[in-house]
């Protein structure tokens, strides 16, 4: 699999389905901690929900101007250990990075992030795979809304199943994309996945 498919612009390809969701109008967090003061269960229900980012801003990285910061993206298989994606280093050797995983295992994605600065709301992980230059298949993971945190926070998917079967054997080009229903692309990045006949 030549690196030159890897950039390929795939994101207004024939078939790709529009949402006719309309997102309400964004609002910061003091807007949010500030409307219904009055309500004291409301704002009581607030301060459970977004702890100190209630009432302090909170930066986890000052150097980095995104409300979402992905971390990484693991595959989790049981009996397995976690096949880890680090998403902080140099996105352009990801690319040439082949991950080798066996046919039919049932699996899950693990996705971790801070959410620093304002709530973020609707987060969606969109992936679209591709074999030979073309699209076998396409999803998208509703991972929710956050508010801002300093500790880690996670989504993990439910279970799914690997293709197999010869045909389904080889290497896989990855697209993936971390985004929100304003349409923030917090992380967009490129790998390869090879689906073998058994581990390594």
């Amino acid at each position: 699999m030549s690196t030159e498919d890897l950039d390929k612009d795939t994101d207004h390809e024939a078939g790709d389905e529009e949402s006719t969701y309309k997102p309400p109008p964004e609002k910061s967090l003091t807007e949010i901690v500030k409307a219904d003061e009055d309500d004291e269960s409301l704002r009581k229900y607030k301060e459970t929900l977004l702890g100190n980012a209630a009432k302090d801003v909170v930066i986890v990285d000052a150097n980095n101007p995104k409300r979402v910061i992905v971390k990484t993206l693991a595959l989790l298989v049981e009996g397995r250990d976690d096949i880890i994606i680090d998403l902080t280093g140099d996105l352009s050797e990801l690319k040439k990075t082949v991950f080798r995983v066996k046919e039919g295992i049932q699996y899950r994605v693990r996705i971790d992030f801070y959410v620093q600065k304002e709530i973020v709301t609707g987060l969606k992980y969109k992936q679209k795979i591709h074999k030979h230059g073309l699209k076998v298949e396409q999803i998208t993971l509703m991972v929710g809304s956050y508010g801002p945190k300093h500790e880690l926070q996670s989504y993990t998917s439910p279970l799914e199943e690997m293709p197999s079967g010869m045909l389904a054997r080889g290497t896989y080009v990855v697209k993936s994309l971390f985004t929100d229903d304003d349409n923030n692309e917090w992380l967009k990045w490129s790998w390869q996945l090879e689906v073998k006949k058994d581990w390594e």
